[in-house]
């Protein structure tokens, strides 16, 4: 299936940037990921490709393959499923965690730790 084929089944902001064309990075992603798919052989899982490139659209030829996306600290590794066509990789690494809220603690010296309001003492 040619890149013009492929990029009518995208939304449109997807279909814009097939039309434009690929730029030198994906395409050097693409590969990379094509190179550890051969050297992996058919039945083990490829070695994991470390990759920046968050705004990367996955296109069918990565199904199979297992990136690293940076989050900004690490790198995830993600394994590509055919349901991820045409959405970036950014959707499957999230860079900020969820903001768990502990309650008051009273620690050794008597004071209050990640407190911001009264708790009497016994």
């Amino acid at each position: 299936m040619s890149n013009v084929d492929l990029a009518k089944l995208f939304n449109a902001r997807v279909r814009r940037r097939f039309y434009r064309g690929l730029k030198k990075k994906p395409l050097i992603l693409i590969k990379k990921l094509r190179k550890a798919k051969k050297e992996a052989g058919d039945e083990k899982k490829p070695e994991a490709v470390k990759a920046h490139l968050r705004n990367m659209v996955i296109v069918p030829e990565m199904i199979g393959s297992v990136v690293g996306v940076h989050n900004g600290k690490k790198f995830e590794e993600i394994v590509i499923k055919p349901e991820m066509i045409g959405h970036y990789l950014a959707e499957f690494s999230m860079t900020c965690k969820k903001v768990r809220h502990d309650r008051p603690r009273i620690c050794g010296c008597g004071c209050f730790r990640r407190s911001t309001r009264f708790i009497p003492l016994r």
